[in-house]
């Protein structure tokens, strides 16, 4: 029998999958080792039409439970690396489902939902979306939605959201916030990604970041490779320290054009909001299926056994362990 390699060893948490999902995409994730991932099911839509996509994962969930087991604490992700499973965190990208309805915070809680982001590229009740030609931060209902997630154990997510409604948040929340899926901008200037400034005030107030690969928003595009996507991870590690730094590669697999015009419009059919242009992850880890290829990566670049433990999955453990709890 063959000693396991470190990737096989490790406890993997991506921290933002929105895949169009299906036995495929599942098979990919257990192919790449993936212990858990924070996987979208809500980005425009509402109440209802949210609601209808949880009953579709909970089928799903059911008739792919030989490779997928739902995951509410972060004992449910060690049953996943003990069982050989890929856990699913329903995750929000938009808080537009609470509607105006706090109570809905719970109801989702209960269903397993264990993250949300605040805003979706614009305005919705709580607050700005980093599209928004005017951020005016957080709205009082939007302090409502907060300390309600803080309550029920929903962590808020920021990666999309306007500078000054995140600043808002990470003051405000009682319980560490992310951005689960953001770039620096110091390597590329884009709307979406995050300043030295703003990497380090969320680090300083007890936050996460979760580095994606998504191309348009890497320096180079669509030609970068694994290593530019190394070179993203360090960049944030050399700003904030190692605690606090995770992946979250934004996995948009199966998607076509379509898709990203529903993404890339406000609320979905409205304003354009961004071109992203050719969307092609980085050469190396192109599929979900690739992600052992990041560890060895790291392991050549020279990384501490320790370092590449915490950034592939332990640091997400701890502090949604924290959030939870």
């Amino acid at each position: 029998m063959s000693t396991p390699t470190l990737h096989e060893q490790l406890i993997v948490i991506d921290g933002l999958n929105i895949s169009k999902w299906g036995r495929d995409v599942f098979e990919d994730m257990r192919k790449g080792g993936v212990t858990a991932a924070n996987c979208t099911c809500s980005i425009w839509e509402n109440f209802k039409a949210t609601m209808d996509n949880i009953v579709s994962w909970k089928q799903m969930l059911q008739d792919n439970n030989d490779i997928i087991l739902q995951v509410k604490t972060t004992d449910d992700i060690q049953r996943a690396k003990a069982e050989n499973k890929s856990g699913i965190i329903l995750g929000f990208q938009n808080v537009a489902a609470f509607e105006d309805r706090l109570g809905y915070i719970q109801i989702f809680k209960e269903l397993g939902v264990g993250i949300a982001q605040l805003a979706y590229n614009t305005y919705n009740l709580a607050g700005a979306g980093c599209y928004e030609s005017r951020d005016g931060g957080l709205t009082d209902f939007g302090y409502e939605v907060v300390a309600e997630m803080n309550r029920t154990g929903i962590m808020c997510d920021l990666s999309h959201v306007g500078a000054r409604t995140s600043e808002d948040v990470i003051k405000f929340s009682k319980k560490p916030v992310c951005y689960s899926h953001c770039l620096p901008s110091g390597l590329k200037q884009h709307p979406r990604n995050k300043s030295d400034d703003q990497l380090r005030f969320i680090a300083d107030n007890g936050g996460f970041i979760g580095v994606t690969m998504f191309s348009p928003f890497l320096n180079k595009g669509p030609d970068a490779t694994i290593d530019d996507y190394l070179e993203a991870i360090d960049y944030v590690i050399n700003i904030v320290g190692e605690d606090c730094v995770g992946i979250g590669t934004d996995f948009t697999q199966g998607y076509g054009q379509d898709f990203f015009d529903w993404i890339t419009h406000d609320k979905g059919t409205g304003r354009k909001l961004t071109e992203f242009g050719k969307v092609q992850n980085p050469a190396g880890i192109r599929t979900i299926g690739d992600f052992p290829n990041l560890t060895t990566a790291m392991e050549k670049s020279g990384s501490a056994e320790a370092k590449i433990r915490k950034i592939m999955g332990d640091n997400w453990v701890r502090v949604l362990k924290d959030v939870w709890q």
